[in-house]
């Protein structure tokens, strides 16, 4: 069964270096609370250059949530900053980092964008 989040922290590891993160330096740890336990992953930014591990270091943002909500962010269908303002992520810390790192998250999957799009171009009509 694929595990999303483990999925996402994955592919930022495999890429090593995000351009669009080029002026960006931190570490974020996510506590991803689950039904048994706690995970805690953690990413080092530095210039653009990505590096994530498992662990509960010292880190300039923090970002509570529970796994599955976590899962559907780093599927695309749920949003970051909603989920922020309705107060299901805690982010502690340097909050300009996670608005930096929200930016790697996947867009909502394809057709979920076409109804407002349609509902858009009615009302310019």
């Amino acid at each position: 069964m694929s595990d999303p989040t483990r999925d996402f922290f994955a592919g930022l590891a495999e890429r090593g270096h995000e351009p669009m993160l080029q002026r960006t330096s931190g570490t974020l740890r996510f506590d991803l609370s689950g039904p048994r336990e706690t995970e805690h992953w953690f990413v080092r930014i530095h210039r653009g250059d990505l590096t994530v591990t498992h662990g509960e270091d010292e880190a300039d943002c923090v970002i509570r949530t529970d796994k599955e909500l976590f899962d559907r962010l780093a599927s695309g269908t749920a949003n970051a900053m909603a989920a922020a303002l309705r107060g299901v992520v805690e982010p502690l810390g340097d909050l300009q980092l996670i608005v930096q790192f929200q930016r790697l998250f996947p867009g909502p999957p394809p057709g979920r964008g076409d109804r407002g799009a349609a509902g858009y171009a009615r009302r310019q009509s």
